[in-house]
């Protein structure tokens, strides 16, 4: 009889450095995380920073090649940096590919008059200020899930909340997912359970969380997590690529975030930087088979969500006033 039983993963290591009587403590079983995403599995990828069709044409190109398979690609600029026309054809182009398309929306903190986001304190960083920019946001919304758009990236408490009642109000279609920024990252399991009660269907986390934080927030919520594997220089450039695996197993249901360090920000984009973007879209791309091939490597890299997939499950939420 063969014998079908999945093989332990290693952990990185292990075998050399247990032979020099060098080996880590057992893992405790009661620190990894007991959800999945609906439908099965415990990790999904994505690819961030992905500005418009050109760069997702790359993007999807590269992923062919290397064989990195994808279940979301998100962009940063915002729904306003994109005409009609543009958008159209990335929701044709994700949807031929069976992927999640997610686009931020706006106005942001960072880019108005306000002057305290120019500060050492940052003042209120990326979230919307005032009534305006909160109607520019659910604008945003309207307009992208109306060509098609189905995932929704959000920086603003306020503005999340609103666009969850819209959902539910039939404003925007049920099946939209909000997306919360990792630019405001909940940092800890209170927080975390908050963005999911406010309507997050999938909360970025900064990517300087310890592992043990990731248990904490997994103890109070099962909202899937996003996070940077490597993160831009302005989120800290951490690159975490040997902790995959130990990721997925704390923090599941968990999107692992292809990002690239060392390279300028791009936002919000114009085709005055388009070698830059080409370029580095193609890179997280490879980033990503790299990631993939640690967590082959360790015998780990079962469990990935079924491709397509994209819901986040029955979640809680705050009660709605009538």
């Amino acid at each position: 009889m063969t014998d079908t039983t999945a093989p332990t993963p290693r952990r990185p290591g292990e075998q050399a450095l247990a032979a020099l009587g060098l080996g880590a403590p057992a893992l405790d079983p009661s620190d990894a995380s007991p959800h999945t995403f609906p439908g099965g599995g415990r990790w999904r990828t994505e690819v961030p920073s992905v500005e418009g069709p050109e760069a997702l044409a790359v993007v999807l190109k590269e992923s062919s090649r290397l064989d990195v398979p994808i279940h979301r690609i998100s962009q940063g600029s915002g729904v306003w940096m994109l005409t009609d026309a543009e958008i159209t054809e990335m929701v044709e182009a994700t949807a031929e590919r069976d992927i999640e398309l997610c686009l931020f929306t706006g106005p942001r903190g960072t880019w108005d008059i306000g002057g305290s986001t120019r500060t050492d304190s940052k003042g209120g960083g990326l979230r919307a200020r005032g009534h305006d920019a909160v109607a520019g946001c659910v604008e945003d919304a309207v307009r992208a899930t109306e060509l098609g758009v189905k995932c929704l990236l959000v920086a603003d408490e306020g503005v999340l909340w609103t666009l969850h009642r819209a959902r539910v109000a039939g404003i925007l279609p049920a099946d939209t997912t909000l997306k919360v920024s990792a630019l405001i990252g909940p940092v800890n399991p209170t927080a975390y359970a908050v963005y999911e009660n406010l309507g997050g269907d999938s909360i970025n986390v900064p990517s300087d969380l310890t592992l043990d934080h990731l248990t904490e927030i997994r103890r109070v919520s099962a909202a899937p997590m996003d996070m940077y594997i490597e993160a831009p220089d302005d989120l800290g450039g951490y690159i975490r690529m040997y902790e995959v695996a130990e990721l997925i197993r704390r923090g599941a249901p968990l999107y692992l975030k292809f990002g690239l360090s060392k390279a300028p920000g791009i936002y919000p984009y114009g085709h005055h930087m388009r070698d830059l973007t080409l370029a580095t879209a193609k890179e997280r791309v490879r980033r990503g088979r790299l990631a993939l091939d640690l967590l082959a490597r360790h015998g780990a890299d079962g469990d990935m969500a079924p491709l397509g997939s994209r819901l986040p499950g029955t979640l809680k939420r705050f009660e709605i006033p009538a």
